[in-house]
């Protein structure tokens, strides 16, 4: 069972879900962030509620722009935001009687992994950082995989719409996921979550600002490996992935240079890390146990 909590973060009112476990507490707990565009009671409730059943008050929340949280423009991706939404989030838990202040960890799926990674690096409240099927976006591995030209070219592209907004204009949108034309995420496996009744939420809406895309080929939170030691640090990966790389999650593994853990999952489809079985269970016994160790 949740209870609904609000916390604020930059003067703007976020929505989040809290859950304790029964018994005496303080109970070490854990914030949540999930994948890119989604909202609570998507990937993040599904795994703070069964890492709640294992001991920990959780704590998912929608990021500022999203869900039932405040902020605008609507549907923005900010990075910078998120990481001031999560540091409020661990300043909130703090606040909470049920919370062991001394032992907080940050968990993080999908694009949250690289923003729990970068945040658990530069915040001395967070003891633990584990990310499950995670994109530690770095601007390297961006421009890489696109080639020079072709980054320089979405840059400008992008570029040329925020001028609009800068000269007045509306934010401009496009879907998240589509059958036909274009999507911020493209092709059928996001569809296959994000279009169906997986992933149903009130508070979700299949649209994105075309500059998030920017947000996403320039930010760097696999700086955040660098920096996260000597605290633990655990990844967990499905062995295919063609939107969250395996290179990618091997990467930030191989930087950190506290105590870590890397557990490969026999998942082909980086949605199978979002609800489906035995892959959930799998990731969150590996967390589980990675916890127990470090928190």
């Amino acid at each position: 069972m949740a209870d609904d909590v609000q916390f604020t973060a930059d003067g703007i009112t976020l929505a989040g879900d809290l859950r304790t476990p029964p018994g005496a507490g303080p109970h070490p707990a854990l914030v949540l962030t999930g994948p890119f565009t989604g909202v609570k009671e998507q990937v993040t409730g599904r795994y703070a509620a069964r890492l709640t059943e294992a001991g920990y008050v959780t704590l998912a929340f929608d990021h500022r722009n999203f869900g039932a949280s405040g902020g605008a423009p609507r549907r923005h991706e900010d990075p910078q935001g998120k990481l001031a939404d999560l540091r409020a989030a661990v300043s909130f838990l703090r606040g909470r009687p049920e919370v062991d202040g001394t032992r907080i960890g940050a968990v993080g799926v999908c694009l949250g992994a690289g923003y729990a990674l970068r945040f658990a690096a530069f915040d001395p409240r967070v003891k633990v950082f584990a990310g499950i099927a995670g994109a530690y976006n770095s601007p390297y591995a961006m421009r890489s995989g696109m080639t020079d030209q072709g980054y320089q070219g979405a840059l400008t592209e992008f570029t040329e719409i925020l001028e609009r907004q800068d000269q007045g204009g509306a934010p401009e949108y496009l879907p998240a996921v589509a059958a036909d034309g274009p999507a911020a995420m493209p092709g059928d496996e996001p569809r296959a979550y994000y279009g169906t009744e997986r992933s149903a939420a009130p508070s979700w809406a299949n649209e994105v600002t075309v500059a998030s895309l920017r947000e996403l080929v320039t930010m760097d939170n696999m700086l955040g490996a660098d920096f996260l030691g000597p605290k633990p640090g655990l990844i967990v990966h499905g062995v295919v992935d063609r939107f969250c790389s395996p290179e990618g999650a091997e990467e930030a593994y191989k930087r950190m240079d506290g105590p870590k853990k890397i557990v490969w999952l026999d998942a082909h489809r980086h949605i199978d890390l979002y609800d489906a079985e035995p892959y959930v269970s799998q990731a969150v016994t590996a967390t589980v146990e990675f916890l127990a160790e470090h928190l």
